[in-house]
This record gives structure tokens, sequence and C-alpha cells, in this order.
């Protein structure tokens, strides 16, 4: 066991985790303008502030990224205790190992730009790095919310929860940070986990993550879907949407930065021929709501036609955009913001805004 401040001395923490290493050049994305025609309406907020917890619906924050308060180490709040271990493919019942062969990519189907072409990719093992963080508030015994992130360990996490739980902002909850499993995009186990529209990803944590965590640090985590979230950045908060959406009977509140809702699903899916720009296209405007609660981020600089793929479903900006618009209609209770001076998964604007989302994400649960 090691303490929050040991842990977020000893790890250098990348919002960018194997988003690199493939054969590809990625073009430098265009600042957008948050009032572009076709853009959702959007209060704008005085520089340096974020909107409050209590809020609904879509802002646009300035350029100015001050780290909030409460992602500061303080030696006057509880700290949650962070255990980390070690999972192998060879001991995953769902998902033995995959990898692209390095210095390659893909290349769009002859008669479909919206379907890649990967020959390059393989079975090959992987392990995964899992961290988990458990409050001081925590009473053995009893069943915690909790928190699902992707492309951990996050030991910005750890640090604002913390703060938060210590001035009752949030629940008391322990937190699961799950590694990926390597590589990234399509043909990688990254992209096979994250990018995949179905619920295997969810099924893996429930049945194979869990249950260790349970086991290994004598806790118990609840089974109630209100008092679960999920959360990640770029393809991380796909799979965080995706573990929600086909299974809202595990998990009912959702926090994305730089959400993936392109198309980069891989192998193809008739059902989702295109990936999770899908969510936006037709699933969310063609589906009854369901039980969710979802904060959002893009930046200014986000994502823009990051591979060989033009096909019109590459653009991360638009896609949050739509996410937002298609939520809005739905009826969904959501916050969205469009930040400026911000790039893909910026950490700076995590460090600013993770407080405010976390407390909005838990905003209406009933069990603290």
């Amino acid at each position: 066991m090691i303490s929050n401040r040991m842990f977020g001395a000893a790890i250098a923490v990348s919002m960018l985790v194997a988003r690199s290493g493939a054969a590809q050049t990625r073009p430098t994305p265009p600042t957008r303008d948050p009032h572009t025609p076709g853009y959702v309406t959007a209060t704008e907020l005085p520089d340096g502030t974020v909107p409050p917890p209590d809020a609904n619906g879509n802002f646009i924050i300035g350029s100015t990224h001050e780290r909030a308060p409460e992602m500061v180490v303080k030696d006057d709040v509880p700290h949650g205790a962070v255990h980390l271990f070690t999972m192998s493919s060879a001991d995953s019942r769902i998902y033995p190992g995959v990898a692209r062969d390095s210095g390659t990519f893909g290349t769009p189907a002859p008669n479909d730009p919206a379907k890649l072409q990967v020959t390059t990719s393989r079975p090959k093992p992987y392990t995964r790095r899992v961290a988990v963080y458990v409050p001081q508030q925590y009473v053995a015994g009893t069943a915690a919310p909790f928190i699902v992130g992707q492309d951990g360990p996050d030991s910005l996490l750890f640090v604002a929860l913390d703060n938060l739980i210590a001035q009752k902002r949030v629940p008391a909850m322990i937190a699961i940070s799950i590694g990926n499993g390597s590589g990234d995009a399509q043909g990688s186990q990254r992209g096979l986990e994250y990018d995949t529209m179905n619920g295997r990803y969810a099924e893996f944590v429930e049945t194979e993550v869990l249950p260790l965590v349970e086991k290994q640090y004598s806790v118990r985590l609840t089974r109630d879907p209100d008092a679960r979230a999920t959360m990640g950045c770029s393809s991380g908060a796909a799979a965080a949407l995706t573990m929600a959406w086909y299974h809202p009977e595990w998990y009912h509140r959702v926090l994305s930065y730089s959400g993936t809702f392109v198309n980069q699903q891989w192998p193809p899916s008739a059902e989702t021929p295109h990936g999770a720009w899908g969510y936006h296209e037709r699933l969310i405007p063609d589906s009854p709501r369901k039980p969710l609660r979802i904060w959002m981020h893009v930046g200014d600089r986000d994502l823009y036609n990051p591979n060989v793929m033009r096909d019109g479903m590459h653009d991360w900006v638009v896609a949050n955009e739509n996410m937002a618009r298609v939520l809005a209609a739905k009826g969904y209770p959501y916050q969205f913001l469009f930040v400026r001076n911000s790039g893909h998964c910026d950490r700076s604007v995590k460090q600013q805004t993770l407080p405010e989302a976390l407390e909005w994400v838990w905003r209406d649960y009933k069990g603290r």
C-alpha cells in the first residue's frame, strides 16, 4: 500500500498514454470557433471560470487554465490509499491480446472510405497496471460507490477525490484506474477495448477487474448503477460512454474529456458501421432515453482527421458538438464545455475542470 502523496510523486501521468506509435501523420488541428454555424449555442463564461456544478447545458470557457485548488495535495485532508497491481492477458477470458505491427496502420477499403482495412494486426500478449484508490472515509464492509477510469493510473483523479470527499462535495468513493492493453486505434488492444461498440469492455471490467479489486483489498463495490461512474479521455472517454450505453444496469454516470465519438471501430460491425460516430448519428436520437448523466469537454484545437481515412467522421470537435445537440434534443442531463486554448486531452484543462466535473457528475446522487 502506498499513500496518494507517494503515488503522485512516483508516477508522471500522461494524458496521452498510448495515443501515438502508429505510422501515421497527424495534421496540426485548426483552432475552431465555438460560434461556428452549426455548433450548439453556448453560454460564454468569463476567462478563468468554469460553470457551476448545478448547471446543465453548453458552456464556453476561456483560454486561461489555472489549476483548481482541489487539484493540490493538501496536508489537512485525509489521503486515500492507492494500491497497484498488474493484470496479464494470459489470465483474461475476454481479451487474450492483439497488436498491430510496429510502423503500420491500415488503408481505407477501396469502395468505402469509412471502413479501414488492417492486415497487420495479430495476437500478442500484454500486461496492464491497475490502481485502486480507497478513501480513508471508506467504512469496511459497506458497499461503496465507485468510479472506473480508463488509461490509468490517474493520480490527478486521486488528488481531486481526496479534497472533494473531505469537503463532502462527492460521496466517499473508490476509484479503479485501469491501464489499457497497449497500442492505439484500429488493430490494437487499446482500440479493441475502447473503440468497439458493444458491451465487452464493461463485461471485462465487471467480471475480471472488479472481483480482483474486492478480493485483494477487502472492499465491497456497490451493485447500484446510480452509484457507479465511468470516465476517460479520447478513446477512453468513448469507452466510458460505451460502458454505460450498453450496460445501463451497471453505470449511470459518465465523464468525457475529448471524447473519440468518431469512426474508429475495428473490426467493422454491420450493426454500428460508423463506430462511435453512430452515437450522435443515430443511436442516441433513435433510442429511448437511458438513465445516464454525461459531462463532456472538447478543445478548440482538438483532433481533426488524424489518420488516412477521409470519411467525414474524424473531427473530434464536430463529434462532440453533435453529441451535445442530440443529448439536449433527447432531454439528457448533461454539461458540455467547449474550451478555448485547449488541445486533445489537455492536462491543464483537466486540472482546471476536474473538480467541478466530478461534482456535477455526482450532483444528484442520493446516497451521500
